[in-house]
């Protein structure tokens, strides 16, 4: 299995629910993975604006899977409630 870390930058104008929901989504791609960490940051300022966005709200995984699947890349891009991902393998 390789270990994966996975940081989220969420809109800070979701509510909690919501958050919680598209957090849950994320969960659900990876369904053979194994969640060792799941950590929120809390909102914090980006350093410049996206879309718009002074600050947003961060989230961080460390997940072990065998592959990540090939369409999570462009899932995670295409979901309007993040702002910007990283997804690292870790050593």
């Amino acid at each position: 299995m390789r270990k994966y870390e996975l940081v989220l930058v969420l809109k800070t104008s979701l509510s909690e629910a919501q958050r919680k929901k598209v957090i849950d989504t994320f969960k659900s791609w990876l369904k053979d993975a194994k969640f060792t960490k799941e950590e929120e940051w809390g909102q914090k300022a980006l350093a410049y604006p996206i879309n718009k966005e002074v600050s947003g709200y961060y989230v961080d995984f460390v997940v072990e899977l065998e592959n990540i699947p090939s369409d999570f890349e462009k899932r995670v891009q295409t979901n309007e409630d993040v702002l910007r991902h990283l997804l690292v393998r870790v050593k």
